[in-house]
C-alpha cells in the first residue's frame, strides 16, 4: 500500500491558506456539533446546512436538548433539508448518548458506530474532527482523490470498501492531530480543486504527484454517475406531504393531504412510505401528525 508522507504536506498546506471557514470547524465547535453537520451534509450541499446546523444548535446545543424533545420537532426543525429520515435518525441517536454516555458524545470509534444512524464514515468524521483522532475520513471526494492521485483512475467506485480506507490510512502522518488535518485538506481538495467533472489541476498542489495526471488520460465523456430523478417521483410526493405537516402542529385531514399531488396511487404510496418509516402518524381516521 503506498505511503507519501509527501503528500500530506502539500495538503495541509494548501488547505491552511484555500480553506473554507465553516463554523463546525472552528476551535470552539463542540463534539455535538460535529456529530449534527454530519447528519446534515449527508446528500446536501454546504450552503444549505450552513444555516440549518445554525437554527439546530440554537435551539438544542446538547443531546440531552434534543432528546427532551419529541421526534417530530426535529424533523419539523429539519425542514427542506431533505431526505428527513436523516432528522429521526438524529433524535434517536441523540437518545441513545443520553442513555448510554451522559450526554457526551464518545470519542470510542467502536462506541461511536454503536449509536443510532451512525455508519462507519459518520464515526470516523467525528473521532476525527472532533476528537483529532488518526482515522481513514472516506468520503466520495476523498475517494476520488486518492484514486486518481495514487492509482491513477480518473474515479473511485460507488462505495467506500476496505481498500479505500486501507489506501487513505496510508497517506496519513502518524501524529493524529496532524492526521486529522489531513484528512479534512483531503475532503477540501476532492469537494473545491479535484472535482468529478471539472478538476481544477493547476490550482492543485498534488498535481505534480499525481498519476492520473501523469497518465495523460481525459476523463470520461458525460457524468460517472447518473444523476437522480427528482421531479415526479415518490421522493417528490413525499416532500409535498412532509412540507403541509411541518407548517402546523395540529392533526391534519387526509383531505389536505391529496390536495398536494393529483395521482392518487402515488399519493397513497407516500404516505404508507411515511408512516412505515416513523416519519408520520396516523392519530384518528384521515388525521395525521409527525411523531410525537
Amino acid at each position: 500500500m503506498a505511503h507519501r508522507p509527501d503528500l500530506a504536506a502539500e495538503a495541509v498546506a494548501w488547505y491552511d491558506a484555500n480553506a473554507r471557514d465553516l463554523p463546525w470547524r472552528a476551535p470552539t465547535a463542540t463534539p455535538w456539533s460535529v456529530l449534527v453537520s454530519e447528519f446534515m451534509l449527508q446528500q446536501t450541499p454546504v450552503s444549505r446546512v450552513l444555516p440549518a446546523w445554525r437554527s439546530w444548535l440554537a435551539r438544542w446545543p446538547t443531546p440531552a436538548d434534543l432528546a427532551a424533545d419529541a421526534p417530530g420537532e426535529a424533523i419539523r426543525e429539519w425542514g427542506r433539508l431533505g431526505y428527513p429520515r436523516r432528522a429521526l435518525r438524529l433524535h434517536e441517536c441523540a437518545a441513545a448518548l443520553v442513555a448510554r454516555h451522559g450526554g457526551t458524545v464518545p470519542a470510542d470509534l467502536d462506541a461511536l458506530l454503536a449509536l443510532p444512524g451512525i455508519g462507519a464514515y459518520t464515526a470516523r468524521a467525528v473521532a476525527a474532527f472532533a476528537y483529532r483522532q488518526r482515522h481513514p475520513v472516506v468520503d466520495t471526494n476523498v475517494r476520488r482523490l486518492a484514486a486518481r492521485v495514487v492509482t491513477g483512475t480518473p474515479d473511485a467506485g460507488a462505495t467506500t470498501t476496505v481498500r479505500d480506507l486501507d489506501l487513505v490510512a496510508s497517506l496519513l502522518p502518524d501524529d493524529a492531530e496532524l492526521a486529522a488535518r489531513t484528512s479534512v485538506a483531503f475532503m477540501e481538495l476532492g469537494a473545491l480543486v479535484c472535482t468529478a467533472r471539472s478538476p481544477r489541476c493547476v490550482a492543485c498542489p498534488l498535481a505534480g504527484s499525481c498519476a492520473f495526471r501523469a497518465s495523460g488520460q481525459a476523463l470520461p465523456a458525460g457524468p460517472s454517475r447518473r444523476p437522480q430523478r427528482y421531479a415526479g417521483t415518490d421522493r417528490q410526493v413525499r416532500g409535498l406531504v412532509m412540507a403541509v405537516l411541518r407548517d402546523t402542529e395540529e392533526p391534519v385531514p387526509r383531505a389536505h393531504l391529496d390536495a398536494v399531488w393529483p395521482d392518487a396511487a402515488q399519493r397513497q404510496r407516500a404516505i404508507e412510505g411515511l408512516l412505515s418509516d416513523g416519519l408520520v402518524c396516523e392519530v384518528g381516521r384521515n388525521l395525521f401528525v409527525l411523531p410525537r
